[in-house]
C-alpha cells in the first residue's frame, strides 16, 4: 500500500491483537487503494500459511483471491446490486459457512449507491452477523451512507496520495518494467493523476503504448495536453518584469502550439499558489509544495522577485478569468486582459467579489435615497438653503457637507426632546385606529375598548378596562407594539413610546369618524358581538 500508513497500521494492530471488527467502511478519493486494501485484508484473514500479517500469495486461498475466483471472498458492485431484492439474496447467503477459508468476506464497492430500502434490509445482519462473516464497504461518498450503517461499522479514511509518493512508486514500476523515464516525466504524471495512484499507473501504461520504452517529457505533454513547468516560470517572469506586450505574445505562441487555454489557466493558478507558499513559508516547503527538491528551489528563487501582494493579485486575477469564462465563449479575451492588468498595475488590489457580485455592485451603487431625505426634512420650518459649493459628491455616490453650521438639526433628535401634545393625540385617535386597521387587523381588534390615558414627555399611556387584560398583553408583544409606535410616529412626526395600563374607570373609546350606522347593521353587531372593519 502506498501513502496509507494510518490504515495499514490500524489493520495490522487489529489482526495482531485479534480485535477485528465485523464490518469496515473504507472511505476516500478514487484510485487510492480502497478495494486493493480490502483484497489484501481478505488474503490475510484466509491465508493458509498461518501468518496473517504477511499473506504468502502462494497458497490456494491467496491465489484464488488474487484471481477473483474465491468462493469465500465475494465482491459486489453496489451500483449494480443496490435494490432490496439483491440485499435479501446477500442476507440469505450469509447463513452458509465458508467453503475453505476461516472467514466469508463480502466486499461491496461503491456502497453508497445502495437504496435506503436495501440498507434497511441489511441493518440486522450487519449488526449481528455470524462469527465467520466480515463485511468491507468501499465508498467515495461516505456522507451518502446512512448513519445507522456507519454506526455499525469501523470507519477508516483513505487519504489522497502525495505527488512524491506517486513519483516514488512510478519509479519502482518503471525500473521493474525496464522503462526509461526521467523524474520530470514522473512529476508530470503525478500532477496529472491528482493524487490517484490508479490514474497515474493508467497514464504510464498509455504512454508506454505510445512511446514503447523511452518516455520523453514532450510525449507526456503531447498525450495529456498539460503545460510545461518551464512555460509557467517564463510567463510569470514576464509579469514580474511588467512586460505586457511580451506576455501577450507568449500567450499567443502557446495557443498556436496547441496548448489549451483552460489548462494553462489552471496551471498558472497552481503556480501562483506555489509562489505564495514559498513566500510565506521558509521551512518544510518540499512537503507543502509536494514537488521534487529542485522544482521547489526554482519556485523559491522566483518568489524572491515578486511581492506577496502581487502574488495574491495574480492569483485572484486568474481566478476571475475562470469566473468570466463561464459567461463568455472565448476565454482568450479575459485572459489577455488579466495579463495586461497585472503588467500595468504596480499595486493591483483585486476585489474579493466574484464576477456576478461585481456586476450587481456596478448596476446598483450605494447612494442615499432622496425620498427618505425629503420625508425627514418636510415637517421642519423653512431654513436657509445650503450653498451648492458646500456639497460635494464623492466617488462612491455619498454626499459630503463641509458647512455643518447650516445643516438643519436631526428631526429624530428634536422629536426625542419634544413632549407629546395630549390634545393632538385625542384628535388623531380615530385616524390612528383606521391606520392600524389597514396595517394589521388583529392589532386593531385588540384596541377596541382602549383610549389615550395620558402622556409623559414622549411616552403615551393607553388605558384599558380591568377586564381587557388579554387585549393589553396581546398589544405588548413586540410585533404589535412596533406597529402602533410606527403609526404614531407617522402621525405626530416624532418618536413615540407606548405603554399600557389597566384602569378601573371606563371611558367610552373614541371611534373613527363615519356616517351614521344603519339600525339593521347595529342590530347585527350587537347580536354577533361584531365590529365594523370597512365601509364601502
Amino acid at each position: 500500500m502506498v501513502g496509507q500508513d494510518n490504515v495499514v497500521q490500524t489493520l495490522k494492530n487489529a489482526i495482531k491483537n485479534n480485535r477485528l471488527a465485523h464490518a469496515y467502511i473504507f472511505a476516500g478519493p478514487r484510485g487510492v487503494g480502497k478495494t486493493s486494501t480490502a483484497r489484501i485484508l481478505a488474503k490475510s484473514l484466509n491465508c493458509q500459511a498461518g501468518d496473517n500479517l504477511n499473506p504468502c500469495n502462494k497458497c490456494p486461498s491467496c491465489l484464488e483471491i488474487a484471481e477473483g475466483r474465491s468462493l469465500d471472498v465475494i465482491e459486489i458492485d453496489g451500483a449494480s446490486n443496490r435494490g432490496i431484492d439483491d440485499i435479501r439474496v446477500l442476507r440469505e447467503n450469509v447463513k452458509f459457512a465458508p467453503a475453505g477459508g476461516k472467514f466469508k468476506i463480502y466486499i461491496i464497492d461503491e456502497v453508497h449507491q445502495i437504496t435506503p430500502e436495501g440498507f434497511n434490509a441489511l441493518l440486522k445482519t450487519l449488526e449481528e452477523p455470524p462469527p465467520y462473516v466480515k463485511f468491507i464497504f468501499a465508498t467515495t461518498h461516505p456522507q451518502k451512507i446512512p448513519s445507522t450503517i456507519i454506526s455499525r461499522c469501523q470507519f477508516l479514511e483513505f487519504r489522497r496520495i502525495s505527488n512524491l509518493n506517486i513519483i516514488k512508486q512510478l519509479r519502482e514500476i518503471a525500473r521493474a518494467e525496464k522503462i526509461e523515464a526521467q523524474d520530470d516525466v514522473l512529476l508530470a504524471l503525478a500532477k496529472a493523476s491528482d493524487g490517484s495512484m490508479r490514474d497515474a499507473e493508467s497514464i504510464l501504461d498509455e504512454l508506454v503504448s505510445f512511446t514503447k520504452a523511452d518516455i520523453k517529457l514532450s510525449d507526456v505533454y503531447s498525450v495529456l495536453g498539460v503545460v510545461e513547468q518551464e512555460y509557467l516560470f517564463e510567463m510569470t517572469q514576464k509579469i514580474i518584469k511588467k512586460d505586457a506586450a511580451s506576455a501577450i505574445q507568449f500567450l499567443d505562441q502557446l495557443l498556436d502550439r496547441g496548448k489549451e487555454p483552460n489548462q494553462l489557466l489552471i496551471n498558472l493558478i497552481e503556480h501562483y499558489r506555489n509562489l505564495m507558499i514559498a513566500k510565506v513559508s521558509a521551512s518544510n516547503q518540499e512537503k507543502l509544495l509536494d514537488l521534487p527538491l529542485e522544482v521547489c528551489q526554482q519556485i523559491t528563487g522566483q518568489s524572491r522577485q515578486i511581492s506577496l501582494e502581487d502574488i495574491l493579485a495574480g492569483f485572484n486575477s486568474f481566478v476571475r478569468v475562470q469566473e468570466t469564462a463561464r459567461y463568455m465563449d472565448n476565454i482568450r479575451i479575459p485572459f489577455e486582459v488579466a495579463l495586461v492588468k497585472l503588467c500595468h498595475s504596480p499595486q493591483l488590489k483585486s476585489s474579493p467579489l466574484p464576477v456576478p457580485a461585481m456586476r450587481q455592485a456596478v448596476k446598483e451603487p450605494q447612494i442615499s435615497p432622496a425620498p427618505q431625505l425629503k420625508s425627514s426634512l418636510q415637517p421642519q420650518p423653512a431654513r436657509q438653503a445650503i450653498p451648492a459649493k458646500s456639497v460635494s459628491s464623492g466617488a462612491s455616490g455619498e454626499i459630503h457637507r463641509n458647512d455643518h453650521s447650516k445643516i438643519p438639526p436631526s428631526t429624530d433628535r428634536l422629536s426625542k426632546e419634544t413632549a407629546i401634545d395630549f390634545e393632538r393625540v385625542q384628535q388623531l385617535w380615530p385616524e390612528f385606529l383606521e391606520r392600524v386597521n389597514k396595517i394589521k387587523v388583529s392589532a386593531a381588534h385588540y384596541l377596541e375598548g382602549a383610549y389615550p390615558l395620558k402622556v409623559s414627555g414622549a411616552v403615551l399611556s393607553i388605558g384599558f378596562s380591568h377586564n381587557l387584560n388579554f387585549n393589553k398583553e396581546s398589544l405588548e408583544r413586540k410585533e404589535n407594539l412596533s406597529v402602533l409606535e410606527s403609526v404614531w410616529k407617522a402621525l405626530l412626526n416624532q418618536e413615540v413610546k407606548i405603554n399600557f395600563s389597566l384602569v378601573k374607570e371606563v371611558r367610552h373609546p373614541a371611534k373613527a369618524p363615519s356616517e351614521e350606522i344603519d339600525p339593521a347593521v347595529q342590530s347585527a353587531i350587537a347580536a354577533f358581538n361584531g365590529r365594523v372593519v370597512r365601509k364601502s
